[in-house]
This record gives structure tokens, sequence and C-alpha cells, in this order.
């Protein structure tokens, strides 16, 4: 098994390189508004680090967010592209999901990601790899009490302290495309089907087709 993983679904550009055991490459730099620039130079050198070529992946595990419109496609058409390109297969995994097992935690939590316009993704887990419920997006206020006295993981949480005051400051902020691809082999050597890379995207895109045109006339 080799793993290649990438998410775009928050502002990490995370990609990682994994054998079913450990990571062997990771790559990861936070800029929201590059993930279309960054993403295939860091496949390229978690490759490169690895000594391994796209050839030798077995399958590739992306981030399906949820996460903005822009930037969560970025990654799955990219690993769409890849896995055409190599003829392998592309797994689905929530991007909360791999924040969730990257925190490692063995009780319950929330995790929570800045979806702006003063909204949070999140969803609620039971421990590091199981979810309870989401993921949803919603305004910080409106969730507080649903959330109050878990510890809460994530940029979201730490954006809007007043509604998450469990917010762990020392816990991931944002999608980990190592922990993806961790849960992602672990779940596979399980023998569990994984989902189909189809975006979470949980509200409409920001842009929209003009309307009211002024009819122009000879």
């Amino acid at each position: 098994m080799l793993l290649l993983a990438l998410d775009t679904a928050t502002p990490a550009v995370t990609v990682a390189l994994h054998d079913g055991e450990r990571a062997l490459a990771t790559a990861e730099e936070v800029d929201p508004r590059r993930h279309g620039e960054l993403l295939l130079p860091a496949v390229d050198r978690v490759l490169a680090t690895a000594g391994r070529r796209l050839a030798d992946v077995t399958a590739l595990v992306v981030g399906t967010g949820p996460g903005p419109y822009t930037g969560l496609r970025v990654g799955l058409a990219t690993a769409a592209a890849l896995g055409s390109a190599a003829g392998i297969p592309v797994h689905g995994l929530g991007s909360l999901d791999s924040i969730a097992y990257a925190a490692g935690l063995t009780e319950p939590f929330v995790v929570a990601t800045d979806a702006r316009r003063k909204e949070v993704y999140w969803a609620r887990y039971a421990d590091a790899g199981t979810r309870l419920e989401g993921p949803a997006v919603d305004r910080p206020a409106e969730i507080a009490g649903a959330v109050a006295g878990l510890p809460a993981v994530g940029a979201g949480a730490l954006l809007y302290p007043e509604a998450f005051p469990g917010h762990r400051e020392d816990l991931p902020r944002h999608a980990s495309a190592a922990a993806l691809a961790a849960l992602a082999a672990e779940r596979l050597a399980a023998g569990e089907e994984l989902a189909e890379p189809r975006p979470a995207y949980l509200r409409r895109p920001d842009a929209r087709v003009p309307t009211g045109y002024k009819a122009v006339t000879r």
C-alpha cells in the first residue's frame, strides 16, 4: 500500500505519502489564497523526498471538506486528474475527520473550522475516530449550547472562543494529509470501503449568474 493524500479544504495546502504504517514524506503550507499554485509542487516535493514516483502510488485519498468552494475543488480536481493519469482509485475522506484523528482525543469533543461569513464548519466526535454528528455549517452562537463543555479543536474554535470555551490551542488547527492518509490506511486495513471523492460544500458557491440585463435594441 502506498497512499498519496492531499487536502485543500482549509487554509493549509497539505500533502502526504503513506505506506500503510507511517508517513514517508509530508508537505504543508498555510495560505488560503494559493491552493492552486501550491498543490502540485507540494505533490512533486513529497514524491521526490520519499524517492517515489506517481507510478508507485496505489491509491489517492483526498479531503472532501467541508470547505470553501474554490479551495476545496482544487484538491478534488487535482486528485481526480492524478488518479486518472496513474490509473489508480481515488478515495474521499472528510477533512474534519482528519483534524479529529490528528487530535488523538479519547473523549467526546468538537472540531470547528472557519467557514467565513461569520460561520463555522463543525462536527462532534465520540473520540478521534468516531464522528457522532455533522458535518454542518452554522453561526457559532447557534451551536454554543450543543458544544458547551466539550473540548474544541480547529481554527474555527479558536476564532470564536466565546462559543467554544473548551478550545484547545495545543491541538491541530487545519486539515492534515498525514492524518488523512493514516485514517484511510487504518480503515482500508480493516476492510472498510472508503467514500467516493465528492465535495461537501454544505452551501452554494458565492458566484452567481448575473440577472437583470438591460435589453439592447437597435
